[in-house]
């Protein structure tokens, strides 16, 4: 028997059993997947601090509220995050600040006047401002962190399937040494390193998945921080409006 062929991985993966060639495809697609969404979870969040660097710098320098809405709601598909939350918070802001109006008067001798018109309070316009802003923002978080469950998944998962696989294949190994009359090195070799294989494919897919979990979720917190302390300073600003 000549080992050094029967233990290349290809052969490997070749002899090994069906079940943990199940194994082994298995945790091969979950790397693979998991790779697809690590890649594109690098560009959508390096976007994501692009255009919230671009839209910050814009929005301090001191230009027009409604200018930058007006160039928000014009390109709402390239905008960012940070941009469309400024877009849903001054578009509420608008309406609602149109609505009030200055109290009239009640006729005298009739204070029950039906013609007398409400007025908002600056209060209400602030917190339907921040409703609306709040409701953009989580939508947007929930796009930054589509498919961070799946790496998690991937990464606490995959090294128990792999585990998995190599006790199987251990197990299919020791019963085709119970009808060999004598065991030597050869024969036993190929079937564990059969086994041994699968867990290796395991943490293939593992670690990628928890490295990228572990770092995309740290960028995604900050994003959500600097997206938090915007809305605060906005609605103070749009609060000093009203005044």
């Amino acid at each position: 028997m000549n080992i050094t062929q029967d233990l290349s991985i290809l052969q490997l993966i070749l002899n090994a059993s069906s079940v943990v060639q199940a194994v082994m495809a298995l945790l091969a697609g979950v790397s693979l997947l998991s790779w697809y969404y690590i890649f594109v979870k690098w560009f959508t969040v390096r976007a994501s601090y692009r255009k919230t660097d671009g839209f910050e710098r814009d929005f301090w320098s001191g230009g027009d509220l409604h200018s930058l809405y007006e160039s928000a709601a014009n390109h709402r598909y390239q905008s960012g995050s940070m941009e469309r939350i400024f877009e849903a918070g001054f578009r509420e802001f608008s309406k609602l600040k149109a609505l009030r109006a200055p109290a009239r008067e009640p006729r005298r001798g009739n204070p029950a006047d039906p013609e007398t018109e409400p007025t908002l309070d600056p209060s209400d316009v602030i917190d339907g401002a921040r409703r609306a802003m709040r409701a953009t923002y989580q939508r947007e978080l929930d796009t930054l962190e589509s498919h961070l469950s799946f790496l998690a998944s991937a990464g606490s998962v995959s090294p128990y399937i792999g585990l998995f696989g190599t006790v199987w294949g251990i197990m299919h190994a020791f019963r085709a040494l119970g009808n060999v009359g004598q065991a030597n090195l050869s024969s036993v070799a190929p079937g564990i390193a059969e086994a041994l294989v699968a867990t290796a494919i395991g943490l293939f897919a593992a670690i990628p998945a928890v490295l990228a979990y572990n770092h995309f979720s740290h960028d995604i917190d900050r994003l959500a921080t600097r997206y938090e302390s915007f809305m605060e300073e906005f609605s103070n600003i749009l609060q000093r409006q009203l005044r």
